[in-house]
């Protein structure tokens, strides 16, 4: 498998899982809606979106070098 076929099932996979959870939890979909209205609560959603990044790509890799 190529690193570009690996990212695009990866991305792929994110998008669906969002999908699902956006049809799971309706309530943290108008926490999204909130959020992209009033900055104080943009904050925590960009932070919970980076903490999932950081927790799918980040975690267990060994450092460079």
């Amino acid at each position: 498998m190529t690193p570009r076929t690996r990212a695009i099932i990866q991305f792929g996979t994110l998008v669906l899982i969002g999908i699902v959870l956006i049809l799971v939890f309706p309530r943290a979909t108008a926490f999204a809606e909130m959020a992209a209205r009033e900055l104080r609560y943009l904050w925590w959603l960009v932070l919970l979106l980076a903490l999932a990044v950081w927790l799918i790509w980040g975690v267990g890799r060994k450092p460079k070098g």
